[in-house]
């Protein structure tokens, strides 16, 4: 990435902007340039589920839900969490809001989701955003290979950690990516033009289409 974009996303993290950032009045902790291009990116695929692994508060998960009511008159967004204990009233209160309190690789969430699939035909929409240990991540990228169909998008969120920011964190996202693509290498392509667009993300390398 462009030196002035690590230094942005340095300071991004640093000033705890991340931790300050709310949707609806609920902790949003993501940037907001890639927010919008959920936005978009839901817009055109036009999915009936969305698939949130790590939802802290539930600002974004809330997000995903008003974007998809206006798309679709039949949706659901899967929210996973370890714990729900600080998830927002309006989170919970959301009907097409479905929240589920367990590790995001247990097999209880491979088999929720193919039963949604059935429930709610049609594109899904993924993102990981919970414990950005390399191992975790893989195996949730493992998990949702037999999930994903041809079309579905998946977004990696985080692929920042190491680089640039956090660089004592040890491998993560971006090495879960490295690993996936060596064991899998044509399941995915990545979407650069989604991901350049607005000349910043968090999630570099880590926007990507189901082949």
């Amino acid at each position: 990435m462009h030196t002035r974009v690590n230094d942005y996303l340095n300071w991004y993290y640093d000033t705890g902007v991340w931790a300050n950032t709310t949707y609806m009045g609920v902790s949003c902790r993501k940037l907001v340039t890639d927010l919008w291009s959920y936005q978009e990116i839901l817009c055109k695929l036009r999915p009936s589920i969305v698939f949130e692994a790590g939802i802290f508060q539930g600002g974004s998960t809330l997000f995903f839900a008003h974007t998809l009511e206006r798309i679709t008159s039949k949706c659901k967004v899967l929210g996973v969490d370890l714990s729900l204990s600080q998830v927002h009233p309006l989170v919970i209160a959301n009907p097409n809001i479905e929240l589920m309190a367990c590790s995001s690789i247990d097999k209880c969430v491979s088999n929720r989701l193919k039963s949604l699939r059935i429930e709610f035909p049609g594109p899904i929409f993924a993102i990981l955003d919970s414990d950005h240990h390399k191992p975790h991540v893989l195996a949730e990228l493992l998990m949702l290979r037999d999930i994903l169909h041809q079309g579905d998008y998946l977004v990696v969120e985080d692929t920042i950690i190491g680089h640039p920011i956090l660089t004592g964190f040890g491998p993560g996202p971006f090495e879960a990516l490295e690993d996936y693509f060596k064991m899998h290498p044509n399941d995915y392509r990545r979407d650069q033009e989604r991901e350049d667009k607005f000349g910043m993300t968090i999630a570099p390398s880590g926007f990507l289409i189901r082949l």
